[in-house]
């Protein structure tokens, strides 16, 4: 079949992410093969000391999006979206997003980048014996209940950011399990939230005067693959404002970013793991059992099916190396020196690969928020050197190259170092990887081990979501995801494998030492701005 004639037989599944800085839309075929895609760029905003985006910015940026998609089917194939097989909603986990009961929002929706719930977390964290990380949503929940903070009575739900997209489009207050993981722990083993927990908070905050229970107030979990709900009238103009997409379409559980980054990349299965790295950076490695005791860079969620995963989140990676690099377009331009962006980046790039495995002793903090997992609750981007070290154009890309994946390297340091963990095979994915074999290699040196990017790779976790809704029609044979992904989607395939040289690993691990130790520059610029 064509792909004008699935379009048109309503065949098509649908996958929209709502990424960091963009938000994307992914149409798949019967074989599970991009056909068509849209895209919109947005940006979060600091407003009153909180990073935030309107609910005005979400719909009209997943209505640019869907529009931009129209416009691409329209011009490949000269055929309107009526109807689809499945559409799946997908968006950074994490943060806090509370509604009254009249559906109205009660205050700006926090997101994963917020670092204001210190006392909350750790606080949690020591009731319930298990890492409780900042940007969860029962940290924000928890932290509203200790600054006293007027709406929180007035809660009837909270949820994610995908949960919202998909409670909109679909009146279901429901989330895939991956990402309810994300707002308080789940049992991998029940497929649901820790009821043990649970009970715990509802006795910690009862003394504070809440008037609410919290399994009252939580989306119920859900497995990939279990009925989500179906897309209404009113979630259909919603999503296109064209009037053309039509109700009744199956809407497949919402997930997270982290759990569209395992499906996109294989990663589902115990021993595998995978790396996304972007505007924030995180590896996901799913374990056979539990890890000896709790650490606090490394939070346990779940894969969308529920196995236990391992994560390293990270609040930085790629956005101050972005802003360098726009520094030498602005000389380009000066010079009248005209060259891609992919170009640019692949200059660069690969003459960092000719620096000092060690970068020549030149430091890179790229922080441009705070970093929980080396306990900085803001941020300054740095760049910091001695008269003495190697400072070089090389040195001085390949530092800042190195600063994208340093706190991952530390935070994976305790599970291959500390807790033994062994996995298979590691894929990368994202905007890291976009010129190939740079990424690969930095990332390599970075854990110690080969690094697998896909030919998919820059489909992303949209393209991973439209699977996860394919799943949900297309699983005839009533696989388990592993199982269908290896067998229907990837059919063995796992891409392009790099192994690290063992010198960059030596370097990697010289320029991690020497990061570590200079963290206290970064603390006192953090301390220097606010004094200013």
């Amino acid at each position: 079949m064509t792909p004008k004639q699935t379009i048109q037989d309503g065949k098509a599944v649908l996958g929209i992410e709502l990424g960091s800085t963009r938000i994307k839309a992914v149409l798949i075929d019967e074989t599970n093969k991009p056909i068509a895609q849209g895209s919109h760029s947005w940006e979060n905003k600091l407003v009153d000391g909180l990073w935030t985006y309107s609910i005005d910015d979400i719909w009209n940026g997943i209505q640019d999006c869907y529009a931009d998609l129209r416009k691409n089917v329209k011009s490949q194939y000269d055929v309107e979206i009526e109807t689809l097989a499945a559409i799946g909603i997908s968006a950074m986990m994490h943060g806090y997003m509370a509604f009254d009961k009249q559906q109205n929002i009660l205050v700006p929706f926090r997101t994963w980048r917020n670092t204001n719930t210190g006392a909350a977390a750790a606080e949690l964290s020591e009731l319930f014996g298990y890492n409780i990380p900042l940007r969860w949503s029962i940290s924000h929940i928890y932290q509203a209940i200790l600054n006293g903070e007027k709406h929180v009575p007035q809660i009837d739900f909270f949820t994610t950011l995908a949960g919202y997209v998909h409670w909109q489009i679909t009146g279901e207050k429901v989330l895939g399990i991956g990402d309810a993981s994300g707002m308080i722990p789940v049992d991998p083993e029940k497929k649901n939230y820790r009821q043990d927990m649970v009970e715990k908070f509802n006795k910690l905050v009862a003394s504070k005067g809440v008037n609410w229970k919290l399994g009252d107030i939580l989306p119920k979990a859900i497995n990939a693959g279990e009925n989500a709900g179906t897309l209404t009238a009113e979630g259909a103009k919603r999503l296109d404002v064209s009037g053309h997409l039509k109700a009744g379409i199956p809407v497949c559980p919402p997930e997270g970013d982290a759990g569209t980054g395992m499906v996109a990349t294989n990663a589902v299965k115990p021993r595998t793991g995978n790396v996304s790295a972007g505007t924030s950076s995180f590896s996901m490695i799913v374990l056979e059992k539990e890890l000896s005791k709790p650490y606090e860079s490394i939070d346990m969620v779940t894969t969308p099916d529920g196995n236990l995963v391992a994560m390293v989140h990270c609040n930085n990676c790629t956005s101050d190396l972005n802003a360098w690099i726009s520094i030498f377009k602005e000389y380009q331009q000066l010079l009248g020196v005209e060259q891609s962006p992919d170009d640019l980046y692949g200059t660069l790039l690969r003459h960092a690969l000719t620096g000092e495995s060690d970068c020549g002793g030149v430091l890179s903090y790229n922080y441009i928020s705070g970093e929980p997992v080396t306990g900085l609750a803001e941020g300054r981007p740095l760049f910091v050197r001695s008269a003495n070290d190697k400072f070089s154009l090389a040195n001085f890309m390949r530092s800042h190259l190195y600063a994208t994946v340093a706190v991952l390297k530390i935070g994976n340091d305790i599970l291959f170092q500390n807790e033994k963990i062994r996995v298979d095979r590691i894929t990368g994915h994202g905007g890291l990887f976009r010129t190939p074999g740079v990424g690969q290699k930095v990332l390599g040196a970075a854990l110690g081990s080969p690094i697998s990017v896909m030919e998919t790779a820059g489909e992303g976790g949209a393209w991973g979501m439209a699977l996860l809704a394919s799943y949900l029609v297309n699983n005839a044979g009533k696989k388990n995801l592993p199982d269908w992904l290896e067998s229907v989607v990837f059919a063995g395939n796992t891409g392009v494998e790099i192994a690290p040289d063992k010198k960059d690993i030596e370097g990697f691990n010289n320029y991690i030492k020497c990061y570590q130790k200079g963290l206290s520059i970064e603390q006192n610029a953090v301390v220097a701005k606010e004094q200013k």
